[in-house]
C-alpha cells in the first residue's frame, strides 16, 4: 500500500519556540549526516538506528523535506542489510513525500530506487512499470538527469527478461544522457550495467572495455563503490577468458581498497573472490585459507546467512581436495 505523507509527517504536538526548534533542528540534521557516515563505512545497522532517530525529531518539528531524505537514507540502509521489505517500505513514504510536494525529481529518483528493490524481489514486470514512470516523468519535465536514470534502469529490467542487446541500446542512450549532464558517477554505474550485458552476452572484448572505463571514471572522482563493482566485473571477464595475472592484480586492488574504506563487508566480498579465483586455479589449499579469512569477518559482521553459506563452499572445496 502507498503510504500518503499526510499520514507519515501528522503529528500532535505543542508548539515550540524558535530557539528549540533550531536546537532540534541541528540535532536532526547531526544524526543524518553521522548516518551519512555510517553508511559509507558499510554500517547499515548503525545507519538505520541515526536515521529513525533523526525521523523522530524532523517529524516532531513539521520538516518535511529532511523527512523525506531521511527517508531515502534510510531505504538505502535497509537495501545494504538486505532488508528488502522495510527499504521499499520506506521509500514508498519517500515518494508519497515527493508527489505531495510536487518535487518531480524526487518522484524520479524514488520510483527508480523501488524498481531496483523490485528487482532485486524479482518483481521484474513491477519495476518495469516503476521504470516506466519515472521515465515518463521524467520526459514530461525535460529532466536530462532523470532520463539517463531511468534508461539506464529499464535497460536493467530489459536484461532480466534476458533481452540482451535491447539493453544493451538502452545503456549506451542512457550514457548519452549521462553525458550531456556531465555525470561521470551516473555514466560509470551505467557502463557497469553494460558491462554485465556484455559479459552476459559473452562478448568479453567489449566486456573488458565498459568495466574498463567504469573503473577509471568512478576513480578519477572519488566513487569507491562502483570502482569496486566495475573491478568485480573485470574479475569475472579477464578470469574467463585465461588473463589470470591481471585478474589477480584487480583483487589486489579490490582488497586494499576496501581496506582503506575499513569496510568489513567489502573485505568480506573481497577474501570470497580471493577464494573462487584461487579455487578456479585448483589451488585449494589458498582458496581454504580465503574462505575462512570470510567466513571470520561474517562472524565478526553477524551475517550468519553469509557465514553458512561461506562454510558450505567451504565443505564442497575440502571434498574436492579429497
Amino acid at each position: 500500500m502507498a503510504a500518503n505523507a499526510s499520514d507519515i509527517t501528522q503529528q500532535l504536538h505543542r508548539p515550540v519556540s524558535s530557539s528549540s526548534w533550531q536546537s532540534a533542528r541541528d540535532e536532526a540534521d547531526s544524526l543524518l549526516r553521522i548516518g551519512e557516515q555510517q553508511y559509507r563505512s558499510g554500517n547499515g545497522a548503525k545507519t538505520i538506528d541515526s536515521c529513525l532517530q533523526a525521523l523522530e525529531i524532523y517529524h516532531s518539528i513539521g520538516d518535511v523535506r529532511a523527512t523525506g531524505l531521511t527517508y531515502e537514507l534510510l531505504a538505502k540502509a535497509y537495501i545494504q542489510q538486505e532488508r528488502y521489505k522495510e527499504g521499499e517500505d520506506a521509500l514508498r513514504r519517500r515518494l508519497a513525500i515527493a508527489r505531495d510536494s510536487k518535487d518531480f525529481q524526487a518522484q524520479i529518483f524514488a520510483l527508480n530506487n523501488i524498481a531496483a528493490i523490485l528487482l532485486q524481489k524479482d518483481e521484474t514486470v513491477a519495476a518495469g512499470k516503476a521504470v516506466q514512470e519515472a521515465l515518463t516523468i521524467a520526459q514530461g519535465v525535460n529532466n536530462i538527469e532523470g532520463q539517463g536514470l531511468s534508461l539506464s534502469n529499464l535497460g536493467l529490467v530489459t536484461a532480466r527478461l534476458g533481452d540482451y542487446n535491447k539493453a544493451i541500446k538502452l545503456y549506451e542512450t542512457a550514457i548519452s544522457y549521462r553525458r550531456q549532464k556531465n555525470d561521470p558517477i551516473g555514466e560509470a554505474n551505467t557502463l557497469n550495467n553494460l558491462g554485465d550485458a556484455y559479459l552476459a552476452a559473452g562478448n568479453y572484448p567489449d566486456t573488458i572495455g565498459a568495466y574498463g572505463l567504469a573503473m577509471r571514471l568512478a576513480r578519477l572522482n572519488g566513487d569507491r563503490t562502483i570502482q569496486l563493482r566495475a573491478i568485480d566485473g573485470l574479475v569475472k571477464a579477464h578470469t574467463s577468458v585465461g588473463r589470470n595475472e591481471r585478474a589477480f592484480e584487480l583483487l589486489q586492488e579490490r582488497l586494499v581498497i576496501a581496506q582503506e574504506l575499513q569496510n568489513l563487508p567489502e573485505q568480506l566480498k573481497s577474501f570470497e573472490s580471493y577464494a573462487a579465483f584461487y579455487e578456479h586455479l585448483g589451488n585449494y589449499a589458498t582458496a581454504k585459507n580465503f574462505y575462512e579469512r570470510a567466513i571470520a569477518i561474517a562472524n565478526t559482521l553477524e551475517d550468519t546467512k553469509r557465514e553458512l553459506v561461506l562454510k558450505d563452499r567451504l565443505t564442497k572445496l575440502q571434498k574436492k581436495r579429497n
